[in-house]
This record gives C-alpha cells, sequence and structure tokens, in this order.
C-alpha cells in the first residue's frame, strides 16, 4: 500500500483548517521531495509551538501523504474533536496505564501498512529558551528500529510567533502575517543500529542522530548555528535544585547536555511514546 485514502474526515478537517491558515498565514515549505511517494515512513518533527501539528499538517497534506499523530487518549473522548481524530485515524496515547503499549503497536501497524506516522520526539514544547530542539525520547527511535521504515527530519520555525510556546497568557500574535517555515530533510541513516538488541543505550545513541537531523534542518530554516548542547530537562530540575541549596557558580545552568553533531543520551520513554494535545506529540 503506497498511500493511505485520504477519506472523509481527513477531507473535512482539511476544509476547516486549510482556509484561515492560507489567509493568516505566508509559508516557505521546502524539501516535499523528501517525502517518499511509496510505503511506510516516519516523519520526526520538532516543536515550538501550539500551532505546529496544523502547520506541519497543512504542509504534509498538500504532499498527498497523510500523517497519524500520537495524541492523548482524552482528544478522542466525544464531541466534534473526539469525531473527527478518530475518523482521521489518529493514534490514542493511553500514558501511564496499561494501555500504554497499544499506540506503539499501532504506530507499528501502521508503518506496515504502508502509512505514516508522525512523532514530536521532544514529547512537548521545547523547553530551550532559544527554542532549539532539547533532548529527544525514543518512541520514534523504538519504531524505526523495529519497523526500518524511512525517517524523515522536519523542521518547523515560524509558528511561534504567532502562538509563543508557555505564554503566561495564550496571547495570539497574527498581524502583521507570520511566515510558518517547514523543511524536512532526507531521510536518516540509522543502518548501523539494525539488527543489534534495542538496549537503553542503543535506543539513546539512535533517538540522538534523528534529533542530530531535526536540529541541522531547523539550522538551515534559521539561518544560524545551533548550540553545541542540547537542553536536557532532568539537569536542568538537578541544575535549580542545586542552585537553591546555595550553588553560587560553576555548572551548567541552562540544562544542555549531549550533543547537537554527535551521540546523545536520550531519557527513556514508554513504549507508547509521547502525546500530541496540549503541545505534547510523539
Amino acid at each position: 500500500m503506497s498511500r493511505r485514502r485520504i477519506g472523509f474526515w481527513y477531507r473535512l478537517a482539511a476544509a476547516l483548517v486549510k482556509p484561515p491558515l492560507v489567509v493568516l498565514f505566508k509559508r516557505d515549505w521546502r524539501g516535499m521531495e523528501h517525502i517518499p511517494a511509496e510505503g511506510g515512513f516516519i516523519t520526526a518533527v520538532n516543536h515550538n509551538s501550539y500551532l505546529d501539528p496544523l502547520s506541519y499538517a497543512h504542509f504534509q497534506y498538500n504532499t498527498g501523504r497523510v500523517p497519524r499523530f500520537l495524541a492523548k487518549e482524552s482528544l478522542f473522548r466525544g464531541g466534534f474533536v473526539g469525531r473527527v481524530m478518530r475518523g482521521t485515524g489518529q493514534i490514542p496515547v493511553y500514558r501511564d496505564t496499561a494501555d500504554a503499549a497499544a499506540a506503539f503497536r499501532a504506530a507499528v501497524e501502521a508503518i506496515n501498512k504502508g502509512e505514516c506516522v508522525a512523532f514530536y520526539p521532544e514529547g512537548t514544547l521545547t523547553r530551550d529558551p532559544a527554542l532549539w530542539p532539547m533532548e529527544g525520547k525514543t518512541g520514534a527511535a523504538r519504531v524505526a528500529l523495529l519497523t526500518k521504515a524511512p525517517v524523515v527530519p522536519v523542521a518547523q520555525w515560524g509558528a511561534h510567533e504567532a502562538v509563543p510556546p508557555y505564554a503566561r497568557r495564550k496571547r495570539i500574535r497574527l498581524f502583521p502575517r507570520k511566515t510558518l517555515r517547514v523543511l524536512a530533510g532526507p531521510p536518516v541513516d540509522l543502518s548501523r543500529f539494525h539488527g543489534r538488541e534495542p538496549t537503553a543505550e542503543l535506543l539513546g545513541e539512535a533517538t540522538g542522530v534523528i534529533m542530530d537531523a531535526i536540529t541541522e534542518q531547523l539550522a538551515e530554516l534559521r539561518g544560524e548555528p545551533a548550540p553545541l548542547r542540547r537542553w536536557d530537562r532532568r539537569t536542568a530540575l538537578a541544575g535549580d535544585r542545586h542552585g537553591a541549596a546555595g550553588r553560587t557558580g560553576g555548572g551548567n545552568t541552562a540544562g544542555n547536555t549531549g550533543t547537537t553533531g554527535g551521540k546523545t543520551a536520550a531519557g527513556n520513554d514508554t513504549a507508547a511514546g509521547p502525546a500530541v494535545a496540549e503541545g505534547e506529540s510523539a
């Protein structure tokens, strides 16, 4: 199966969402040639605005290969939104429950059927002060190594100017019109990890390679070099606790660990991966 039939609900969602996106935003889309024309694949996308899923979905919808997102289960309950989520084939994530692995299995099944599954490896909106990708979770790498499907790194930039992440008030700044920039890069080469036991160390290394590729695309979009180290929540929290205990100097207070040009240590996530709503997606 090369292409998933778009179907009524996806077309309805597009009919509702695309017109305001076209009217309110300019677009700078590049790299569509890297979206596979056939077969299952994974896209791994950075996350710096609540608007990201709509911006990215618009980009990929126009390639003819519609994505399936992993989204938190509460979005699927009742109402119009829930009906659209179910009708468009999105994948519910039951976090911290016995059903958590179901999303992982559904993602693998979808890819094996020739579909695209979109992951936000960071698991939530980036906490990096400059909005660079932070350390990733291992869900995308787990699925990629199991299915051997291509992983296409995708960078987004510009949505944060309209809908800033983690604003104290949900400020929306639509004017002057902002440009939503999306850049898809060539598939990440994970062949050196194939056929090896998926240990935590190996999954962390593969995740680092994926995050490096996303960061490289974002650096091109932004026209500036990426930082040498990625922001890591665990290190930042440890630094905050140390600081609160009276530390006055030294150490890594920015919470950046690992590197953006080589191996990184990524935290383990559940087999289901992270969720998509409220800015969280796998």
